[in-house]
């Protein structure tokens, strides 16, 4: 499915990625617009910093048979907070919700038996942050990212993409994409996937939430059309 900013924004609460020649930074524009590692022993069990890494860096390894293929996550990027873990998780929600803490920088996929598959995130910058109830109302592979006419207008660089930047590694809206809905309409929101590990853990879109890619094709894979998400306050 096309997941084009041109019907919400993506582009704008998203950001562009940088990595190729006559490109910004990804930072640039985002400032300008089935086993988690509870199960491996990471969850509290793990003494060693270097056990963590270790399993950390199967989790976050290289994915070669994607059809644009994910390098490894520079996992040294990362606090080892935001590596995924099984977590105990006491809510209400129904198995397979989605809460999002921006908070405390972490994405939940409510398991249903007291316990949630917690990922760490990038969310909302200061004067671009929400809460409510939302829904996933479609799902995309590998979107094509359209810049809307507001951000062009902030940042003519992004004028080249008017008409559309094709899925791929540079593609702001990465391997995978929720896209957010209200009562039947698109909010601009999504949960995408991010190819910047330092960006985990940070106030840095305009309201959308990133996981690092390997995090975010397992949230995918998981998660129907329809499936309700919860964005708590702030």
């Amino acid at each position: 499915m096309d997941g084009r900013g041109a019907e919400g924004g993506d582009g704008d609460a998203v950001g562009l990625r940088g990595g190729q020649a006559g490109f910004l930074s990804r930072r640039s524009f985002l400032a300008g617009s089935a086993v988690g590692l509870g199960a491996l022993g990471l969850g509290g069990c793990a003494t060693s910093d270097g056990l963590i890494l270790a399993e950390a860096a199967k989790i976050y390894g290289p994915m070669p048979d994607e059809r644009f293929p994910i390098p490894a996550a520079d996992i040294l990027k990362v606090d080892p907070k935001y590596f995924r873990q099984t977590v105990r998780y006491d809510t209400k929600e129904a198995a397979g919700t989605i809460v999002v803490d921006p908070r405390n920088f972490y994405v939940y996929r409510v398991e249903g038996d007291g316990s949630a598959t917690r990922y760490g995130a990038n969310v909302g910058r200061d004067g671009f942050l929400w809460s409510g109830d939302a829904y996933v109302g479609r799902k995309s592979e590998w979107a094509t990212w359209t810049p809307p006419k507001e951000m062009i207008k902030r940042q003519p660089e992004a004028a080249k993409y008017a008409r559309g930047m094709p899925g791929g590694l540079d593609n702001p809206l990465g391997a995978r994409t929720l896209h957010l809905y209200q009562n039947g309409a698109y909010t601009l929101y999504t949960i995408y996937a991010s190819s910047d590990p330092e960006t985990i853990g940070s106030g840095i879109t305009s309201g959308c939430v990133g996981l690092l890619s390997q995090d975010m094709i397992h949230l995918y894979a998981r998660t129907p059309v329809k499936t309700k998400v919860v964005v708590l306050p702030a």
